[in-house]
């Protein structure tokens, strides 16, 4: 899990992007979710690996996330779904000031270690710099949590320093490892060898 922090100016679209993957798709929650998005975020080892989700995490809180992911507010917000339609996760993009976005996302704990974290990740940044055209991409992972700093490695991220940040479900701060992604970074690793994600607006 990483954090997302810092709102900023929104840029967020008429329409609502669907990400397509290999294996997952990116799209925007809808009500009807709410009740898998409580019963995955329900988890403290979730919550305390990120800013805002609370613990425990109720249904009302999914309604509440889901009613603010819709009007965009400096984010764009989706879900990740597998091909099935089972819904595993959450990622996001926040939009700041200074021609840069925050990756973020949470992943439920059955369907860690199998690269889904990654592969969403690298769909989202892939967006953010041709759809969105930001000049570099941060994230942050807590540094207790060397899976989710494996994943920004992956996807290209260099760190650059320790911050402290309060997290919300334990009502007191931690150190969370900095990272950043500067597009011309990010173009030179466009050699992947992974398939393009396929990005599509739904009205």
């Amino acid at each position: 899990m990483t954090i997302l922090e810092r709102p900023g100016v929104s840029l967020h679209e008429a329409c609502s992007h669907v990400i397509e993957t290999d294996r997952l798709i990116l799209r925007a929650p809808r009500l009807d979710d709410a009740k898998t998005v409580a019963t995955l975020a329900d988890d403290r080892r979730i919550a305390e690996n990120t800013l805002r989700i609370p613990h425990p995490y109720r249904l009302g809180d999914a309604e509440d996330w889901i009613a603010a992911a819709t009007l965009g507010g400096g984010e764009e917000t989706f879900l990740m779904v597998l091909h099935d339609g089972t819904v595993i996760g959450s990622c996001a993009l926040r939009w700041r000031d200074d021609d840069t976005a925050e990756i973020g996302y949470w992943l439920g704990a059955a369907h860690w270690g199998r690269g889904y974290a990654t592969e969403a990740s690298r769909a989202l940044v892939d967006h953010a710099f041709t759809e969105h055209g930001v000049e570099a991409i941060v994230a942050g992972a807590r540094t207790s949590n060397p899976a989710s700093r494996r994943v920004l490695e992956k996807c290209g991220f260099q760190w650059t320093n320790v911050e402290l940040h309060r997290i919300r479900a334990i009502s007191s701060s931690a150190p969370f490892d900095r990272f950043r992604l500067e597009r011309t970074i990010w173009a030179s690793l466009k050699s992947w060898g992974r398939s393009a994600a396929r990005v599509r607006c739904s009205a």
